[in-house]
């Protein structure tokens, strides 16, 4: 079995900073891993949906997680997202891409092409039989177009290389049935940061947080207390937060959380067409959100 409770708890979706001038921004980048491990996060995801990886060159895309590794020095463990609509370009990519300080790989649906739960099956066995890592499935519909139906994550959990889920269909009943089902060495992580707190109620392992980005020790302490089954305190947490995590969301992920970000100086508020800032207005909402904001230990 591997260790996968080293992958229970928090970890965060990591936002990629850019430059006015559009380059990735790399000297933020490791201030902001480095404020994110000092906060308690339990470990670090690159590469995903809030790191506009779909925007990024295949140089960007080495350069960050070597960045990642070198700031973070094996202080926590770094899950890397590679998935596409090509289950043979992923396998070719597995042959090229450094590993060395990864500890798993996170691979979203084939978006685009819609294939059957058949088709999920084949593609994901295969990505795990030559994946050099162990394989983390991601379903998140409402971007790929493609769900993971339960059962089918069944299935896959019994490939020995296949370790978990990042459930982000939004799905209740799909979620829990899931976590009824699965298999003991098997993660069910959230995707989804609003509805955690009630999914960790019902045995969900933790959360892949966008939120945690801005507020890491605030969603550390919600995510832990609720892992001690304190949900009485995590609910005090989760409410402090709740509008803050839905401004994030409103018109668009990573948009909203990198105003925050941008509002807290860690980053230069620029997102990579074809994604944009948040509205005129939304930017006021959020900017009188924070500052009005009081961190649970206040």
């Amino acid at each position: 079995m591997h260790l996968i409770n080293q992958y229970k708890g928090l970890g965060v979706a990591v936002v990629t900073p850019f430059l006015s001038t559009g380059e990735v921004d790399y000297t933020n980048l490791e201030e902001l891993a480095n404020h994110l491990i000092h906060s308690g996060v339990d470990y670090l995801v690159a590469l995903g949906t809030t790191g506009e990886t779909p925007t990024l060159t295949d140089e960007e895309k080495h350069k960050i997680v070597r960045t990642l590794v070198q700031v973070n020095q094996n202080r926590v463990p770094i899950i890397v997202g590679m998935g596409g609509p090509s289950t043979h370009c992923i396998l070719q990519q597995f042959k090229t891409f450094d590993f060395s300080g990864v500890c798993a790989i996170l691979s979203v649906t084939p978006y685009y092409n819609k294939p059957t739960q058949t088709g999920l099956i084949e593609h994901y066995q295969m990505l795990a039989a030559h994946a050099p890592l162990p394989v983390i499935l991601y379903n998140v519909g409402t971007r790929t177009g493609c769900n993971i139906e339960p059962d089918t994550a069944l299935k896959l959990a019994e490939h020995e290389n296949i370790i978990g889920i990042k459930e982000a269909s939004g799905m209740m009943n799909q979620i829990m049935y899931l976590v009824k089902h699965k298999p003991e060495d098997f993660l069910v992580i959230s995707g989804d940061d609003a509805i955690t707190l009630p999914l960790m109620a019902v045995g969900i392992d933790g959360l892949i947080s966008v939120t945690a980005n801005a507020f890491p020790s605030e969603m550390a302490q919600m995510i832990h207390l609720a892992q001690e089954e304190k949900f009485i305190n995590a609910a005090e947490i989760h409410y402090k937060l709740l509008d803050i995590i839905q401004a994030c969301f409103k018109e668009g992920s990573p948009a909203g959380v990198k105003t925050f970000l941008a509002l807290q100086n860690r980053i230069e508020y620029y997102l990579r067409s074809p994604l944009t800032r948040v509205s005129g207005e939304h930017q006021e909402f959020i900017k009188k959100l924070l500052s009005s904001y009081k961190s649970p230990n206040e």
